[in-house]
């Protein structure tokens, strides 16, 4: 009996095996034909591998639904792809406002609320605060109001 339990999950591993390579196989495929230059020349040595590691990583992450939805917003006012810290930042941003729920719904729902601490949102000399700024002490002043 476990000679054929063995047999079985053999079976059924190898079956999963043969699924799982093809799709490895195109996106390797895929990753190679996509490492040349800026030249047009096929990569090489420590670039290549480079290039084919984070090839292989971004279409592994690719399969996460808000991952793509918020790169394809992590864009500049002009209109142009992010890059680097910015993206990343970007990207992060994205997902915990994904993650958190809609801030505007809230705002919607209590907009006294959300007027005073705008109101409150100002430097030591009484100048309106701008930027990051502002908008941290909206964020502190939010939660002090529901704490």
């Amino acid at each position: 009996m476990s000679r054929l339990t063995i047999a079985v999950l053999s079976c059924l591993l190898l079956g999963n095996l043969a699924f799982v390579q093809p799709a490895a196989a195109a996106d390797a495929a895929s990753c190679e034909a996509k490492a040349v230059s800026k030249d047009g020349k096929p990569l090489a040595g420590a670039a290549k591998t480079s290039f084919m590691k984070k090839c292989s990583a971004d279409s592994a992450g690719a399969a996460a639904p808000s991952g793509s939805a918020c790169e394809s917003k992590a864009v500049d006012k002009n209109g142009k792809p992010l890059a680097g810290a910015a993206k990343a930042s970007s990207i992060k941003k994205c997902e915990a406002d994904a993650k958190g729920g809609d801030t505007k719904a809230a705002d919607a729902k209590a907009p006294d609320a959300a007027a005073a601490c705008e109101a409150k949102a100002v430097s030591k000399d009484g100048k309106p605060l701008a930027g990051a700024a502002k908008a941290a002490s909206i964020k502190k002043c939010k939660a002090d109001a529901k704490g």
